[in-house]
């Protein structure tokens, strides 16, 4: 027999019902049993639990923050957008080499196409509004007919006062709730605009001043709009702005506004006559590039958030890893390796990277849900408007969840806690059971 056969020569063997034993493969049940005593710190342990707390807490706020910030910034951006689409036509037809005489034939052209909703002739011109009190403001005269205003929605669709009765027999204009509060108008009063294209006399023109009857009020939500915008029946601005027989531009509107572009060149054909065109997107680039460079500036600015907080999972499992370097070696002399350390300390940091990921997205929906009861809330209990909408342009909070932008901000949390717990996961693995051991 040679010398060297025999019980040293056999291999070595885990107690039994260690964590070596058959069926204990990767993230079993016993890895994910000691992950969460692991997280479970006793209280002789409470500094590691402290960090801990702050750990899930800072990761909560960071994913709810970025989840509401990205939500209410989406929907600030359709908010706008559904409101300056409604108002506006989606493509701006304006004339060439002569005026836009034949506008009510250009217009049923345009409107008989495709994809086409409607074509609307506007004659449009700034004047100086007064009522019954203050000294009065600027207004942005819109003459449109009054079947046309009737089918726009955004105006149609809102009335808070009156009705468009007055307007569609030509007596009457049409106005926005905040110029009616700021002059102090109610309907059937009177509000005298000026314009400075007025009657044109043998000392020169002079400003046109007239008044008209307040036939209805409307409500958009938008207060730029609201505050400065007037209808008046399209053939008594043609007069009012000395434009008898014309119109200065066509609004048409489509089903699809992104697809624009498919449009122009068969409006230009049913136009019959040369035409310029301006769609929605050239009318409002630098609004809408200013929005999408801020919502990608907040979503870098409150990451940060996520990053620190992934930090301080870290420096929990750092102290984690100091404070169970016995228990560790002696999963090692039981047999357990390397590779399963690792797994044990990377589940104990990813743990707390889950747990306040989800409770963050909760608290983030909850929140987006419920934002105008909290926004009326907080009205309550400052005793201001939080949300002033002469500054914010809406006259309510808006939030709009994108599921996919959700998804990304819950898989930045989550990877960022992977890889914080990579490292001190690392250290666990790597530490020497012998060294851990010699002075116990």
């Amino acid at each position: 027999m040679n010398r060297h056969d025999g019980p040293a020569a056999q291999p070595a063997t885990a107690p039994a019902g260690g964590p070596a034993d058959a069926g204990a493969g990767p993230f079993s049940a016993f890895e994910r049993m000691i992950a969460w005593r692991y997280l479970r710190p006793r209280r002789k342990e409470a500094a590691v639990s402290v960090v801990t707390i702050i750990s899930l807490v800072g990761v909560t706020l960071g994913v709810a923050a970025l989840i509401i910030v990205m939500s209410v910034m989406n929907g600030f951006r359709a908010e706008l957008l559904d409101r300056i689409l409604g108002l506006n036509g989606h493509v701006i037809v304006q004339p060439m080499e002569r005026p836009l005489d034949d506008y009510a034939d250009v217009a049923s052209r345009i409107a008989a196409l495709d994809g086409v909703i409607r074509a609307i002739p506007v004659v449009e011109g700034q004047t100086l509004a007064s009522g019954n009190v203050g000294a009065g403001t600027g207004a942005l005269v819109r003459g449109v007919r009054p079947d046309d205003l009737a089918e726009l929605e955004a105006v149609a669709g809102n009335i808070v006062e009156g009705s468009l009765q007055g307007y569609d027999a030509g007596t009457g204009i049409a106005l926005g709730l905040r110029m009616a509060q700021n002059l102090g108008l109610v309907v059937g009063d009177s509000i005298t605009l000026v314009s400075p294209e007025g009657d044109v006399t043998p000392f020169g023109t002079t400003p046109r001043v007239k008044s008209y009857p307040v036939a209805a009020i409307f409500e958009m939500g938008m207060s730029e709009y609201d505050a400065s915008i007037i209808f008046m029946p399209l053939e008594e601005a043609q007069l009012y702005f000395n434009s008898e027989g014309t119109v200065q531009f066509i609004e048409v509107f489509v089903d699809d506004p992104d697809a624009v572009d498919r449009y122009k060149p068969l409006i230009e054909q049913a136009g019959d006559r040369p035409l310029f065109l301006v769609d929605w997107r050239q009318r409002n680039a630098a609004f809408f590039s200013a929005l999408v460079i801020e919502r990608n500036a907040m979503f870098l600015i409150l990451s940060i958030v996520v990053i620190v907080a992934s930090l301080n999972i870290v420096s929990s499992l750092i102290m984690l890893v100091k404070e169970k370097g016995r228990g560790i070696a002696i999963l090692r002399t039981m047999g357990a390796t390397q590779s399963a350390i690792l797994r044990i300390f990377i589940m104990a940091g990813t743990g707390v990277g889950v747990v306040g990921t989800a409770t963050g997205l909760l608290l983030g929906l909850i929140v987006c849900w419920n934002i105008e009861s909290i926004q009326r809330l907080l009205n309550a209990v400052s005793g201001t408007d939080v949300w002033d909408p002469t500054i914010r342009f809406l006259t309510e909070i808006p939030a709009r969840i994108d599921p996919g932008e959700t998804l990304a901000v819950v898989g930045l949390s989550l990877t960022l806690s992977l890889l914080a717990a990579i490292v001190p996961a690392r250290r666990a693995a790597r530490l020497d059971p012998v060294e851990a051991l010699r002075y116990e």
